[in-house]
This record gives structure tokens, C-alpha cells and sequence, in this order.
């Protein structure tokens, strides 16, 4: 069985830069850094835990994610114009595909679940 704890440790985790010619992330603004674990990844998904500090970004989604916010606070701006706030508690999901604009307001920690359709 597969434990998450809010007081995920920064050695628990590995760099997961946005920079980098497979990347599809464009940084707007600060200088965000991504940090996670993949607790489990095939070819049709994959589930972790994924840190990043101050900072916006825009990335297009690559799979269908279910994600849950531990701690921290964020802004998530959709393609259709629509802004929501997320902070401890706060579950949303995007879709493959999606272009989405990240504002991380307070260092994130948060848990995803990705299927790749």
C-alpha cells in the first residue's frame, strides 16, 4: 500500500527541471522549481508527488490528472479564461491536452494520478 505524508522530505525527492528540450513548460514569471517522486509509472499511467516553489508557468497537459493540493496555495488559469485558487484539501483535475497556466502563490506539495488515454 502506497503512503503519503504531508511532511514529504526534499531527499525523498528528485529535480524535475522545466528547462530541457522535452519539456513543454514556458516559465512567465520568478524562477519555479520542480521537484517529485514516481511512486508508480507504466505505459497508461503513473502516480506521485510533485513539489515546486514560487513562480508561473505554462505547460499543456499530457495526460488526464487527478491532483490534490497537501500544501501551499496556487492559481490554475484554464484555456477558456476560467482562474481557481487551490490550497491544503483542494482536489482538481486537468485534462490531456489542456494548455494551463500554473501561479504557484505559497510552495506547492501536491499528489497526482495521471492516466494516459
Amino acid at each position: 500500500m502506497l503512503t503519503y505524508r504531508p511532511d514529504v522530505q526534499q531527499e525523498d525527492l528528485e529535480h524535475w527541471p522545466f528547462e530541457g528540450e522535452a519539456s513543454n513548460y514556458k516559465i512567465l514569471e520568478g524562477d519555479p522549481k520542480a521537484s517529485g517522486r514516481m511512486d508508480m509509472s507504466d505505459s497508461k499511467s503513473r502516480l506521485g508527488i510533485w513539489t515546486c516553489t514560487q513562480g508561473a508557468f505554462e505547460c499543456t497537459e499530457l495526460g488526464d490528472e487527478l491532483q490534490t493540493v497537501l500544501s501551499g496555495r496556487l492559481r490554475l488559469g484554464r484555456g477558456d479564461g476560467s482562474i481557481h485558487e487551490f490550497g491544503p484539501g483542494d482536489a482538481f483535475f486537468t485534462r490531456k491536452g489542456e494548455r494551463v497556466r500554473w501561479h504557484i502563490l505559497e510552495d506547492v506539495v501536491k499528489v497526482f494520478y495521471t492516466h494516459f488515454p
